[in-house]
Parts: C-alpha cells; structure tokens; sequence
C-alpha cells in the first residue's frame, strides 16, 4: 500500500483517538480537517464511507459510555449531514488537486458546520426567541451560561482549529508523495535470452 493511502488511515485513527473527552480543548477539533483531508486524497469507496463511518462510530459511542445521552438526538443527526456535505464538497474539489482546494475547502466547510449547528441548537434550544434578533444571538454571543464563552468564540477556535490540522495534514501528504517520488522504481528482469547466431564459417583458403 502507497503511503499516500496509508497515511490517511493512520491519520483517521488518531483522530479517533483525539475526540475522548480531554484530549484537545472545547471546541479545538481535527474533525473538519481530517474528515475533508482524507475524503480529499482517499481514493475510491474509502474516500466516502471512512471519513463518514470514523465520525458516526465515534459520536454513537462517546454518547453511550461519556455523555449517556441518546444517539439519534436532533443536533447529532444535523452534524452528519453537514458531514457527508463536507465528503461531497472534497470528492467535487479533488477533481483538481491543490493544498489551495484544500485549504478553501475545510474553511468554508467549517464555515457552513458553524452556521448550521447554531441555527439547529436556535430552532430547538427554547432559550433563544424564535426571532431574527435570538438567531443572531444564536450565532454570536448565546446563551448566558455561567461559565460558557459566546458563541463566536467557539466559532473563532473551529476556523482556527480546521486551518492548523488542514495545514499539518497537507504537509505529511505533501512529505508522503516526496518519499514515493524519490524512491527508486524496481528493476524489471528481462527473461528474454539472447540467442547467439552461430557465425558463418570463414571460406577456405584456395
């Protein structure tokens, strides 16, 4: 297997690893990143079910043994279907690869999960008014929690969080494909015998 397969699989895990509580901080996730990256460079079947399967496990079973809440809850089931957005916008961009594509990609994907996911917890939070005025304090400041930042804060860290682990991914896929350019590619036996024509004999002397 080419590293340029391997990699991303093993950057799948680790990102696995990283979405236990505790990890990373609130909010500081590799999950737009990686999800883009991999559907972006994955090639085939496993650029569209991995990234989606490594998110839907990993939600379905932080729900279950940390958060005891139930899995099918509306916020959860808008956040996969944001995802599988994001599996549909990598596999369109990656008709033409370039880190550019990448970059703009997973920003605008966190974009888009950002806006969503604050107009979803709007609509069903009975906190905010159902008006303009509890939409937009939806997006920028929510909830007057004691001990929760506003709204735009976690938004700031998702962008900036989504740009770094973009950056770290595209730099080992960039470093992977240098490796695999500068291996020497293996020698071909050629089977074929040559076949020594026997020589005319030199005429006689008369």
């Amino acid at each position: 297997m080419e590293r340029k397969t391997w990699l991303p699989l093993v950057l799948m895990l680790v990102f696995a690893a990283s979405r236990w509580p505790g990890m990373l901080p609130l909010n500081f996730s590799a999950a737009h990143a990686l999800l883009f990256c991999a559907a972006f460079w994955l090639p085939g079947w496993m650029g569209w079910i991995l990234p989606l399967v490594t998110i839907v496990v990993t939600d379905i079973l932080l729900n279950l043994f940390h958060y005891a809440e139930p899995v099918m809850v509306p916020e959860l089931i808008s956040n996969w279907m944001i995802l599988a957005l994001f599996v549909v916008l990598a596999k369109w961009l990656a008709r033409r690869r370039s880190y550019g594509r990448v970059f703009l990609g997973t920003l605008v994907g966190a974009l888009l999960f950002y806006l969503v996911t604050n107009t979803v917890s709007w609509l069903t939070d009975p906190g905010y008014s159902k008006t303009i005025v509890g939409w937009v304090q939806a997006l920028t400041v929510g909830l007057p929690l004691p001990g929760v930042p506003p709204t735009w804060w976690f938004g700031l860290k998702t962008l900036f969080s989504a740009g770094l682990f973009t950056g770290l991914f595209a730099g080992a896929m960039k470093w992977s494909e240098a490796l695999d350019a500068t291996e020497p590619e293996p020698e071909t036996e050629d089977n074929d015998e040559e076949v020594e024509t026997p020589s005319e004999p030199a005429p006689e002397a008369a």
